[in-house]
């Protein structure tokens, strides 16, 4: 590291408010070991506790200023999750604390049980910054400290340091069958005492529907060899799929639509710490002909689909980020790695065979009408040749993209992700929603702001949402969900891109305040799309003039001025009234 985190710490980890990477790229205050004691010895003696906001990074080596805020009052609908964060500090270390939860409860009697309640300790990890963005680079070339990002609901009690910061996320699940009222109880803190902190929920009568039926398209890239490494088991082994189930439930209970599933070895040439193998064995026969063995892959995706991921099957990749494509000789009996250029005679006559087969296969299993031939950040002459190719095969073949706005291809891809920077035009957007086609966006490693690495703000992810509603837009598209670091609960840092751009969630799994504020967002999203229709149609003219106004604040040149969490606070409350 550049420097060590005591003394070189981000001015995002320091900031009272959630401090955007747009703002923190600005200026790094350095603060020395005698700054830092000096803060703590004006810290009372004891656990000092307050919840605080959700949207922002508290350093572990510093003590948080911020005003205390005893008890949590917070708005939601049925079927809403929401969270805080609880913080505790320490000038003199503390061991075994721990956190019960209560049923709240309302005037009437009935109860918000603490079933539905979850505590977990936010854990730090190691990030860097933004810096270059895209690209190899060396861990030394980059400022290098701790943040909170991991919450390990795991764990019943910690112990905390002198001199430190230990943050807790508070999360509450209300029922879709809640009365509407305000619930009331407790949740107390056990350390060198016991600590009391009241909780109000008032839940509103209205409802968010079941993450499965939210109309917001979030698409995070799987990784199913990762989970295997990390767990220590066979790949494809029965302990294999057993340990993926929690993770793909999660993902699902996001509202996550789309299976990714590997067709091709590598399809992204070795870019991941872990390999990405293909769920598809090629074998070229000793007659020349060609056999495909899709056992794996029917197993995979069903699994996949009993887990709560049913809408899509994207498939990677007929243009990988290199064209190797491996199969088994039987007359060499041995693997060949087959890399004719794309458009070649002999690479439409490699793949037409096998998409033939292909599209066969998944309308005997049901499937061809959920899956789609998936392409990423590709070459416009390339993917052109592949789509005239897979109308040749089959008219009905569908096209995923993620990448650049090409208007002439547009028409052909039935679920087009474009980068940030960019926009649809209006009306090819109005198009595409009577078409029936999808239209996203997506971040990568390009982007400062908003981001999901573990130095971006929290309240980037909640931004998103309202950002997607703002473009008229389904969803938000972003790789990936899991593919892990050499050791991802120590260190988010990789060799090529900033700090957390490879995953979102933890080995576990655990989930982050990345992944919780995304949700967020995607709740936000489905509350605008209601609000939006329910105004237009009781003729609520100022209310819906009021959404619209504030969704227009949502653009992502506003970033450099003004925080995520700082134009969040303003809009939030319209979607509670």
């Amino acid at each position: 590291m550049k420097h060590l985190f005591f003394i070189c710490l981000s001015l995002f980890y320091l900031n009272v408010g959630a401090q955007d990477a747009s703002l923190a790229l600005q200026k790094k205050p350095l603060l020395n070991k005698q700054i830092i004691d000096s803060e703590w010895a004006k810290v009372p003696n004891g656990l000092n506790v307050s919840f605080a906001s959700s949207n922002t990074h508290f350093a572990r080596e510093l003590p948080p200023k911020l005003d205390l805020e005893k008890s949590w009052t917070a708005k939601a609908w049925k079927g809403e999750k929401i969270h805080t964060q609880l913080l505790i500090w320490t000038n003199k270390g503390s061991k075994d604390i721990s956190l019960t939860l209560s049923d709240l409860k309302d005037k009437q009697g009935n109860l918000l049980k603490k079933e539905n309640m979850t505590v977990g300790f936010i854990e730090y990890v190691m990030t860097d910054e933004f810096k270059d963005g895209c690209g190899h680079r060396k861990a030394a070339d980059f400022d290098s400290s701790y943040v909170a990002d991991m919450i390990d609901t795991k764990t019943p009690s910690v112990s905390i340091e002198k001199n430190n910061t230990k943050p807790v996320w508070l999360s509450i699940k209300v029922p879709a069958n809640t009365i509407p009222g305000s619930y009331k109880g407790i949740i107390k803190i056990k350390g060198d005492k016991e600590y009391t902190l009241p909780i109000t929920v008032q839940v509103l009568d209205r409802t968010l529907p079941d993450p499965k039926k939210w109309q917001y398209d979030l698409d995070l890239w799987q990784h199913p060899a990762a989970i295997a490494r990390v767990h220590n088991v066979p790949l494809w082994s029965d302990a294999h799929y057993s340990r993926m189930k929690e993770y793909y439930e999660m993902l699902a209970n996001a509202g996550q639509k789309t299976i990714t599933a590997s067709i091709v070895e590598e399809p992204w040439g070795h870019q991941t710490y872990d390999d990405y193998p293909t769920l598809i064995k090629w074998t070229k026969k000793k007659d020349g002909s060609w056999k495909y063995d899709y056992s794996l892959f029917d197993k995979y995706i069903a699994f996949v689909m009993d887990c709560g991921i049913t809408e899509r099957i994207s498939c990677y990749s007929m243009v990988p980020w290199k064209i190797a494509f491996t199969y088994y000789d039987e007359a060499s009996q041995k693997e060949i790695v087959f890399k004719d250029a794309i458009g070649t005679p002999a690479y439409n006559a490699f793949w037409k065979t096998m998409l033939v087969d292909f599209a066969q296969h998944l309308k005997q299993k049901g499937w061809f009408s959920k899956t789609y031939i998936a392409m990423d950040e590709r070459p416009m002459a390339a993917m052109q040749a592949v789509i005239k190719l897979l109308k040749e095969t089959d008219k009905d073949w569908k096209i995923a993209l993620a990448g650049d706005y090409h208007p002439e291809i547009e028409q052909d891809i039935d679920v087009y992700s474009i980068a940030s920077r960019l926009d649809f035009p209006s009306d090819i957007l109005e198009k595409r929603k009577q078409k029936g086609q999808t239209s996203t966006w997506y971040t990568c490693c390009t982007e400062p702001y908003p981001n999901g690495f573990t130095f971006s703000s929290p309240a980037e992810g909640v931004w998103m949402g309202w950002y997607t509603a703002n473009k008229n837009l389904d969803g938000y598209l972003r790789w990936a969900y899991n593919s892990w670091t050499k050791n991802p609960i120590a260190d988010s840092r990789f060799t090529t891109w900033p700090a957390g751009d490879t995953y979102m969630v933890y080995p576990g799994p655990l989930s982050s305040m990345r992944f919780e504020k995304l949700i967020e967002g995607a709740q936000d999203f489905e509350k605008i799309r209601y609000l939006k229709s329910l105004y237009t149609k009781n003729k609520q003219t100022q209310q819906l003039n009021e959404l619209n106004k504030a969704l227009e604040t949502f653009e992502i040149k506003s970033l450099a001025k003004t925080t995520a969490d700082e134009t969040l606070r303003k809009v939030k409350p319209l979607l509670n009234q």
